[in-house]
């Protein structure tokens, strides 16, 4: 039996949050066995804040995100990663000072980073076959809910029928970016999409939605109902900030986003006729480890 285990570490600099996730990725006679968490840390710096307000990165943000890229730099150096990929979502992309950005992070910690666009941090979700995970005898649309952006996938039976994003997130909408035109193109897309299928279920990722799972109680592989999650949205609607975060106990960066969150995703599956959802705990930065690992994304060596 040949054994091989490598380290490789996934960043997603998100419009919410930044995160680094350092996985072991085993291989029995080269066949993939599973991919172990190590580490995850995350930062909430906000780009979004900053972006789909002024439409650029503040100084402060800036200098931030440019520390947390130094000790993550650090972090992987001390976990002995191989290779890794920063990738940089909606907020960098849209912003008018993000390549200046990215050219200042690697002058400081070394570090690449690659702005990505919807489509591709579309296919990198989908990529991570995450109906293996629940079931890949069933049919899901998949709603991965950001800062900046959602991203929708259909999966049926374990393969990718197909995947869109949409400029709606939880920060872009706190900011009163609400365009109707893109909730009624990611309505058509789902319709459209979903309209032939049968029994659809939806699977949603993001901290939002890992939160009302979490305080669900429900076993890991159980599904939340369209009734639970519309329950809890109606709850967080007629709390204020300050009971959200003493009496729901949520993160003072969650609290204030998670209504927007909740709303994409009840659409969302009322759009799909999907009556439950699955809450995998998997994310961008999950994808971009298993796409270095088979060689779909470039991976780079740590600096």
């Amino acid at each position: 039996m040949k054994l091989n285990i490598d380290v490789i570490g996934g960043i997603d600099i998100g419009s919410n949050a930044v995160r680094l996730l350092i996985a072991h990725v085993i291989s029995v006679n080269d066949k993939l066995v599973a991919i172990r968490k190590v580490s995850l840390v995350r930062v909430p710096i906000r780009l979004g804040s900053d972006v789909f307000h002024n439409q650029h990165i503040s100084k402060n943000n800036m200098t931030r995100l440019t520390e947390a890229m130094q000790s993550y730099a650090l972090l992987m150096r001390l976990h002995k990663v191989s290779l890794y990929r920063a990738a940089a979502t909606s907020a960098m992309r849209e912003s008018s000072n993000g390549k200046a950005l990215v050219n200042q992070i690697f002058k400081t910690s070394g570090i690449r980073v690659n702005i990505i666009d919807g489509m591709e941090e579309a296919n990198i979700l989908a990529s991570m076959d995450m109906a293996s995970s629940v079931s890949p005898h069933k049919t899901y649309l998949y709603i991965d809910v950001g800062g900046g952006s959602t991203e929708l996938s259909v999966i049926k039976h374990g393969k990718k029928l197909a995947s869109q994003s949409f400029k709606l997130g939880t920060l872009r909408l706190a900011a009163t970016q609400q365009s109707e035109e893109e909730w009624l193109k990611a309505k058509e897309w789902v319709v459209e999409h979903t309209e032939n299928l049968t029994r659809v279920h939806a699977m949603g990722s993001g901290g939002s939605i890992n939160t009302v799972f979490s305080q669900s109680r429900k076993k890991e592989g159980k599904p939340l109902t369209y009734e639970h999650v519309k329950a809890y949205y109606d709850k967080v609607q007629s709390m204020s900030y300050e009971e959200r975060v003493v009496g729901l106990g949520l993160k003072p960066d969650r609290a204030d986003v998670i209504e927007p969150a909740l709303k994409i995703y009840l659409y969302a599956m009322k759009w799909g006729r999907a009556v439950d959802i699955f809450v995998p705990k998997i994310g961008l930065a999950d994808g971009i480890v298993k796409s270095i690992h088979l060689g779909n994304l470039k991976g780079y060596p740590v600096p």
